[in-house]
């Protein structure tokens, strides 16, 4: 067995574990083994005709996922769209909390299956906790880690200096590369969110075989 397939099998026997844990925690677990499984898994799951919006996911954007949907048969809500203006951002934010289906990625997922992000502004984080009726998350395998205190720690030493690094932030981890626990005006870490429960069922995870955004 080479690494390619030995890679393949631990992550699919570890998606199993995170899926179990997720039913318990009441969210839809799903593992695809490719990015192009991953974005017809999401797409099976939306409903034709409804609106559809997403946070800034690299994973989403990755795999196709977004296009998708800006091509499909939905009602696209594209927060981008606001620009500048003031106006135009609280129209299209007052829609994101109705949205049908909310689309993000995940800074790190536990074993146990706790779900763990990170925001600066608290847009995405939000509508992940309340708001739209649908929560659809897509992972890679490489976010998937035992614990939350090493999925904290992904998320603040991973994924959130990368970040930085491509929005061009001045952050003190933009020059180390790790958390400083800034309190920079550029920090994208203002706000952390645990997901441990999904009482109503309306968060779906898609654990991916590939190693996706960051």
């Amino acid at each position: 067995m080479n690494t390619f397939e030995a890679k393949k099998k631990q992550y699919a026997a570890a998606a199993k574990t995170v899926i179990a844990n997720l039913k318990k925690r009441h969210m839809e677990g799903y593992y695809a083994e490719t990015a192009g499984e991953a974005k017809n898994i999401a797409l099976s799951l939306i409903k034709e005709g409804s609106s559809v919006a997403w946070g800034g996911s690299m994973t989403c954007t990755d795999i196709g996922l977004i296009d998708a949907v800006k091509n499909g048969n939905y009602q696209v809500i594209d927060r981008a769209e606001a620009g500048k203006s003031r106006e135009k951002y609280k129209e299209i934010y007052g829609k994101l909390c109705t949205c049908d289906y909310f689309l993000t990625g995940a800074n790190a997922i536990t074993l146990d299956g706790e779900l763990v992000n990170i925001d600066g502004t608290g847009n995405r984080v939000s509508f992940i906790c309340f708001g739209p009726e649908n929560v659809i998350v897509v992972a890679g395998m490489n976010k998937v880690v035992k614990g939350l205190d090493n999925a904290l720690a992904r998320a603040r030493n991973v994924a959130a200096p990368i970040n930085t690094a491509r929005l061009e932030r001045k952050t003190p981890c933009t020059v180390t590369g790790k958390c400083e626990d800034c309190l920079s005006p550029d920090c994208i870490c203002d706000q952390i969110l645990i997901t441990r429960l999904s009482k109503n069922g309306r968060i779906k995870v898609i654990l991916v075989g590939e190693e996706l955004g960051f």
